[in-house]
């Protein structure tokens, strides 16, 4: 006989766009309970819909009622949770579980708890629901750090609505293509609008981590130590195997940033990175340059710190778009949970994802959805006018199912306007900016989380006035001066060997002279 229960709501049976939000799912236990280490258990299929009655893939965080997490056999399953094509099966035993079902943020999240009985067969009957379609307005979402098994990739991207995922296959450790021949194609295409590259790699050492994509085979850096070579060498390697190569700095305060940003070798940067998780943040900055804690604070300083650095970046004319990245299958974070939403104006494919992102037609999230039109344009818009004042209007619409007290216009790396907000859900609002100079500006959301920095910020907008660029600040290209001056003597400290430190040292002497050139052209404080 079967126990039926109907849960409605979501997070915490909160109102979502004005109603409550209803759900359909089913777990139904097997008739007979069996014995497993001396507890009684009892089968569960776990059946998610949407919301025309078809079956759903999503993920699934299940946990018994000390918060130990459970996992289907046979599917995908990562530190606490797994995913599903909408159907799984477990057995567990007697007992209360708390569940959350996701699927990325333009679904909604549901919350509750279920008890198993002995006596009986239960059902739970959920069904989850879009909140946005942002496919359909061209937006199209990437994470670009993945490192779960490129055989579960196409279930992991279906689960959480990911459109592009490029899997990170080799590293300084472990090239799995060294002994056997190059999968053909290496480029994955399904489902009409999801892409994944099972080519992907990663240089993570001393000087922090480099991702490098759209390489046709890897290159070997299984011979590297901690500091040689230079991740420089890898970087010339990869451009002559192949010019189009993208390399992509993955976390702006690694150490070697600024001679990472001075080669112009790069491609984007990570502010929305691994450091951010689903559950916590990681607080310290690893092997990268520490921020002052007392100035920012744990949890969330790390979050802010990063801003921090990708802002003086922009200061200084740099002009690199922003990247999203998890690290799935290193550190415990779901795929896709930091994705880049990049608007693609043409017909969507890999390579046109791909140019909208290197054209800054983007906004990186880890929750919020934050669509933001400045003058009717897009993020990455260059506006050009011939004389002062130049107006923009803003329209902005954020859909989140965490708080968002506020927007934030940052511009030149400072707040100058913020636009309160009343609740979750979707909203729509107006802003206004005037630029009487060149400069550049974004908007940014964070959550009132305050376990982990949940945040989403659009990809720069730049205004350039009587065909000027924006003028340089002075404190942020000192910023860059002192931070290689500091890595030099890093270097020194770690590595013994004359020659491997001269040959090393040559690409910070050429950053220190990229940042005092920008430094000897600042013109603003």
């Amino acid at each position: 006989m079967n126990r039926v229960i109907i849960a409605r709501g979501a997070s915490n049976h909160r109102r979502f766009r004005g109603r409550f939000v209803s759900a359909l799912a089913c777990l139904t236990l097997a008739l007979q309970p069996v014995a497993v280490q001396g507890q009684t258990t009892r089968q569960l299929s776990l059946v998610v819909h949407d919301a025309q009655g078809q079956d759903v893939a999503c993920r699934v965080h299940l946990a018994d009622s000390a918060g130990r997490p459970q996992q289907a056999t046979g599917l995908p399953f990562w530190k606490d949770h797994f995913v599903c094509p909408g159907r799984a099966t477990l057995n567990l035993p007697v007992g209360l579980y708390s569940y959350a079902v996701e699927r990325g943020p333009e679904h909604e999240r549901l919350t509750g708890s279920v008890r198993i009985t002995a006596d009986r067969n239960t059902q739970l009957m959920l069904t989850l629901k879009r909140i946005s379609n942002l496919n359909r307005q061209g937006w199209y979402s990437g994470d670009l750090h993945i490192h779960r098994p490129y055989q579960d990739v196409p279930l992991l991207m279906q689960a959480e609505d990911l459109n592009v995922g490029p899997v990170i296959t080799w590293w300084n450790r472990k090239n799995p293509w060294q002994n056997q021949e190059l999968p053909r194609p290496q480029l994955k295409h399904f489902d009409g609008s999801r892409f994944y590259d099972i080519l992907a790699g990663e240089d993570e050492r001393e000087g922090g981590a480099l991702l490098f994509f759209h390489l046709q085979q890897p290159i070997d850096i299984t011979q590297s130590t901690r500091e040689f070579p230079s991740p420089m060498t890898y970087v010339s390697q990869a451009r002559k195997a192949d010019p189009g190569v993208w390399i992509d700095i993955e976390k702006p305060f690694w150490w070697d940033v600024p001679v990472w940003v001075a080669s112009g070798q790069v491609d984007s940067i990570g502010i929305a990175n691994n450091h951010m998780c689903r559950s916590r943040m990681y607080e310290s900055e690893a092997w990268g340059k520490p921020r002052d804690a007392s100035r920012l604070p744990a949890p969330r300083g790390n979050g802010y710190w990063t801003q921090e650095i990708y802002y003086h970046l922009l200061n200084c004319g740099i002009r690199l778009p922003p990247s999203a990245g998890s690290a799935s299958g290193v550190l415990p974070n779901p795929v896709g949970y930091n994705r880049v939403y990049v608007h693609v104006a043409e017909q969507f494919s890999y390579d046109t994802w791909w140019r909208g992102l290197k054209a800054g037609r983007s906004f990186v999230t880890n929750g919020p959805l934050l669509l933001v039109r400045a003058n009717g344009q897009h993020p990455g818009h260059v506006f050009r006018a011939p004389q002062s004042p130049l107006q923009i209007d803003l329209d902005l619409t954020v859909v989140s199912q965490d708080h968002v007290p506020q927007l934030e216009v940052i511009r030149d790396g400072k707040t100058v306007q913020t636009i309160n907000l009343e609740n979750r859900g979707t909203q729509t609002t107006r802003g206004r900016l005037t630029f009487q100079r060149s400069g550049w500006f974004l908007i940014r959301a964070i959550t009132s989380q305050k376990r982990t920095f949940r945040f989403a910020s659009t990809a720069p907008f730049y205004v350039e006035i009587a065909e000027r660029p924006a003028a340089i600040s002075r404190q942020s290209a000192r910023f860059f001066v002192d931070w290689v001056a500091e890595r030099m003597q890093r270097v020194t400290g770690n590595v013994a060997d004359e020659h491997q430190r001269a040959t090393i040292l040559n690409y910070h002497v050429a950053a220190r002279r990229f940042w005092q050139d920008i430094l000897s052209r600042a013109t603003r404080d």
